[in-house]
């Protein structure tokens, strides 16, 4: 009796430890986070309609078939049926059908790179929305936050109005890392002298978890910042706050904050260079460096066969 209520205790236990569980890919805040979600739905789904009857089939045989089983019919030279070579083969293709189907449709609308075309499933984007550009740099091991148009900076702190798209220009200082906010959108690779985009909207109001997905070294436990959600009024005032912050993001103070350090806590920077993203993509920071993209445009007009000083 003890062992018997034992063996159905431990079989409950992963459901009472998942319990605690924060889901929040599966239900996230952010429109196309929301569509990805469900994508993982319909095509586990799809993939279950093979799998659980496999299963099933597999216990049923075996128990028919098992030695015991005397009255079970024994045909040592069949070979084939047709029936069941239809469904064998039929069945799965036509799974593989609609995952592809859906793969590629979902693939051109929820392109990253793909400006919205709506605020969720209900609403299309108002014609006179505006788009707010998030300039984002990952570094050793934090984040950096240029808002252009605001004037502003932020080191692991990130702040959005609900109901705004968000363009996200993405790029690193110099490893590899991967921007991710579940609760928003999938992650996008963040690569030094690479410059990946990102369209998304929240769609409710909190405080959300963004970190790097992409192992890059000691401090990556900790490569973590707050994505906040708030009202057009609540993110007016926070950009008002920032503002009123003395703290700069020049290219000396951003040189100085590139070197590596963890469990850097979250701040602002009431200015910021205007052209500090597009230094940091052509890798020209430092005083007298050449941009990639100058020094590219200067390689494109130098003739085959002559030499480039």
């Amino acid at each position: 009796m003890v062992s018997t209520i034992a063996r159905r205790g431990l079989l409950l236990l992963p459901a009472l430890l998942l319990a605690g569980c924060n889901t929040v890919v599966m239900n996230p805040s952010g429109d196309i986070a929301s569509q990805q979600g469900r994508l993982i739905v319909i095509s586990t789904l799809l993939m279950l309609l093979i799998i659980v009857p496999v299963i099933i089939l597999t216990c049923v045989f075996a128990w028919r078939y098992r030695q015991s089983n005397k009255s079970a019919p024994y045909e040592p030279d069949w070979d084939h049926s047709t029936q069941l070579e239809l469904i064998i083969w039929g069945a799965p293709l036509l799974i593989i059908i609609a995952l592809g189907l859906l793969t590629w449709i979902t693939t051109h609308t929820l392109d990253p790179y793909r400006p919205l075309s709506r605020l969720d499933e209900n609403r299309p984007i108002p014609a006179e929305t505006k788009t707010l550009t998030v300039e984002v740099v990952a570094l050793d091991w934090k984040w950096l936050f240029i808002y252009p148009e605001q004037g502003i900076a932020t080191v692991n702190e990130l702040a959005a109005p609900v109901d705004m798209p968000i363009r996200f220009k993405i790029t690193a200082s110099n490893v590899m890392n991967s921007f991710f906010i579940p609760a928003l959108a999938g992650q996008i690779y963040a690569m030094p002298g690479m410059e990946t985009k990102l369209h998304a909207v929240i769609n409710k109001p909190g405080e959300f978890d963004g970190f790097s997905a992409n192992y890059s070294g000691a401090g990556f436990s900790h490569m973590r910042f707050k994505f906040h959600g708030m009202t057009q009024e609540g993110f007016d005032n926070w950009v008002k706050n920032a503002k009123a912050n003395p703290g700069t993001m020049t290219r000396a103070d951003y040189i100085k904050l590139e070197k590596p350090s963890e469990r850097e806590p979250a701040r602002q920077f009431g200015s910021v260079d205007n052209n500090l993203f597009h230094a940091i993509v052509n890798r020209c920071v430092e005083a007298n460096a050449v941009c990639m993209d100058k020094m590219m445009a200067s390689d494109l007009n130098v003739k085959p066969g002559q030499r480039h000083e």
